[in-house]
């Protein structure tokens, strides 16, 4: 006796015809600021090569899916994370400076003082680093640091610029009190407080002070 062709299970033909099952809505209160929080602690402990999705949901504890929810890819969520990276170390500080004092002296007093606020300076210190790193492989990072050194180079020649230096001048000092800015940040371990501190105020008057025949 032979038998005939085997008819799927009525229930296996549905799930044969079932479409994929959509992505599961993100837990409730997650939102895109806190992937791109996540991928900027995993970049700043790990490196560029860890901020993936799948490490990012396991460290906020979802699905792979719900990271669709917020970002179109991996490549979005990145550029999200410079562009917060942007806003608030370049943009929101700039603004916050400005509205502080009007005092050109003072802003830029305030300026050189930044490497130097505790716990706050320190994470912008790491970050920053990171995103320093990121930037020597890929375009999309080191135009977003360029643009942003660009920036803060500009703020600083505006101060130095009403305070009465010429523009090629105001130019020189902004470059390079702009580099000592960074390097008391990314090299916090060179000397103690004390001396960094010492630096801090030399630096600060040095800036300043006018250079005869300068040109």
């Amino acid at each position: 006796m032979t038998s005939g062709p085997v008819r799927p299970l009525p229930a296996a033909r549905a799930a044969r015809g079932r479409k994929p099952a959509a992505p599961r809505a993100p837990r409730a209160g997650l939102t895109p600021d806190d992937w791109v929080r996540a991928a900027t602690q995993v970049l700043v402990d790990h490196g560029i090569d860890h901020v993936r999705v799948d490490v990012l949901a396991g460290e906020l504890n979802v699905t792979r899916g719900s990271f669709y929810w917020h970002f179109r890819d991996r490549e979005d969520l990145l550029r999200r994370v410079l562009q917060a990276w942007r806003e608030e170390a370049t943009v929101q500080l700039s603004r916050r400076l400005a509205l502080a004092r009007s005092e050109p002296r003072e802003l830029l007093a305030d300026v050189v003082t930044l490497p130097f606020r505790g716990r706050a300076a320190v994470r912008a210190a790491r970050i920053e680093l990171a995103i320093r790193a990121w930037a020597r492989r890929d375009p999309m990072a080191r135009q977003a640091l360029e643009e942003a050194d660009a920036s803060r180079i500009g703020y600083h020649e505006a101060l130095f610029r009403a305070l009465g230096f010429a523009a090629e001048e105001a130019a020189h000092r902004a470059f390079l009190l702009y580099g000592y800015e960074v390097a008391e940040s990314l090299m916090a371990a060179q000397g103690s407080q004390a001396q960094r501190q010492a630096r801090q105020r030399f630096v600060l008057r040095l800036a300043q002070q006018p250079l005869a025949g300068c040109g």
